[in-house]
């Protein structure tokens, strides 16, 4: 996904897409689950991102990783969601979800730059359960 590959263009951070047609528990349980599946908790700065959603029921929640989640002031991951909520009113679901990516990447810029040494630790593709 573009988003993404630009939000990471200046940090170290490492921020994912996972997309599930509906969500079987509590949606952060779920999003949680699914960002230890990803392997996002292994990264070496503890600075990852997974934005998750439930389409059909349409449900959606962004967990960072520790790293992150200590840098970040308090009800930041709240406000982009709000910031997205206002999108998908809306229905621009694109829109709103490059935009909350966009915001988690300047996020994670500021607080985690790219580092000469800096590999991409973790796929930027978008993954899907049906």
């Amino acid at each position: 996904m573009d988003a993404i590959a630009a939000a990471e263009l200046n940090t170290s951070g490492e921020i994912r897409v996972h997309i599930d047609d509906t969500c079987k528990e509590d949606v952060l349980f779920q999003a949680a689950m699914k960002f230890k599946e990803l392997k996002m908790d292994e990264t070496k700065l503890k600075n990852g991102v997974l934005f998750y959603l439930a389409v059909s029921d349409q449900l959606f929640a962004i967990i960072g990783d520790k790293g992150i989640n200590e840098k970040v002031e308090p009800g930041f991951w709240d406000n982009i969601k709000e910031t997205m909520l206002t999108y998908f009113k809306q229905g621009l679901f694109t829109e709103g979800l490059c935009t909350g990516i966009g915001l988690a990447g300047e996020k994670l810029k500021n607080h985690f730059p790219l580092a000469t040494d800096d590999t991409d630790e973790l796929s930027n593709e978008v993954t899907f359960n049906q």
